[in-house]
């Protein structure tokens, strides 16, 4: 039996040290350095709210509705310009879903996706900020703190190449359901990242949006 009034042992003689809240007067050690690192400066527990946090949601959207305004601007400036070419610059026989003709369909299909998925990742992988970005104060970079590269940023836009399934003509519905589905899987995992990432940051792997100083 041991005696109760025995002096701890000595200190390094590898037993716990007194104390702490665990029971039998213990307490673990300090996890090593790094530990629960991997999603670049300033993130992880408690990443706080300043510049370089992850970006919300909410703010995310409007910086993408503000992209797409613009997009949607450019859009009918294409559209009409195509439609005129194919009409001889008369409109007024021409139904304005272009239904009826294939090659302008064809043709603005895939003008559109280009527009489309060429603005977001040329924008993002200059400076990380699309002009929605840029106006709400966010950024796109890795996780490193960087800008994305162009492979990067390609991969994480990917969904806004949709409009090429309007090549074929009875694919088009499905291209837009399909983008539907994919902005909506963007909105469900961002809200249920603790980092705000979404599938489209996963698929670009070590890509993220934060808020910019």
């Amino acid at each position: 039996m041991s005696d109760a009034s025995a002096p701890p042992p000595p200190e390094g003689s590898g037993y716990p040290p007194p104390g702490g809240d665990h029971p039998g007067g213990w307490a673990p050690p300090p996890p090593p350095p790094g530990y629960g690192a991997g999603y670049g400066p300033g993130y992880g527990p408690g990443y706080g709210t300043g510049p370089g946090a992850p970006a919300d949601l909410g703010v995310r959207f409007l910086a993408r509705l503000i992209d797409w305004v613009i997009l949607f601007g450019v859009n009918i400036v294409i559209t009409l310009v195509v439609l005129a070419a194919v009409a001889g610059s008369d409109l007024s026989g021409m139904n304005l879903t272009y239904g009826g003709h294939w090659g302008a369909t064809a043709l603005l299909s895939l003008v559109e996706a280009v527009i489309y998925l060429g603005y977001f990742s040329l924008l993002e992988s200059r400076n990380g900020q699309t002009v929605g970005k840029l106006a709400l104060r966010l950024r796109t970079r890795t996780t490193e703190g960087g800008t994305p590269t162009l492979e990067q940023a390609v991969k994480r836009n990917i969904f806004m190449a949709y409009p090429i399934f309007g090549v074929v003509p009875f694919l088009g519905a499905i291209g837009s359901i399909g983008a539907l589905v994919a902005i909506i899987m963007v909105a469900v995992t961002i809200s249920q990242s603790p980092v705000r990432e979404g599938w489209h940051d996963r698929f670009a792997r070590t890509t993220h949006v934060v808020k910019a100083a």
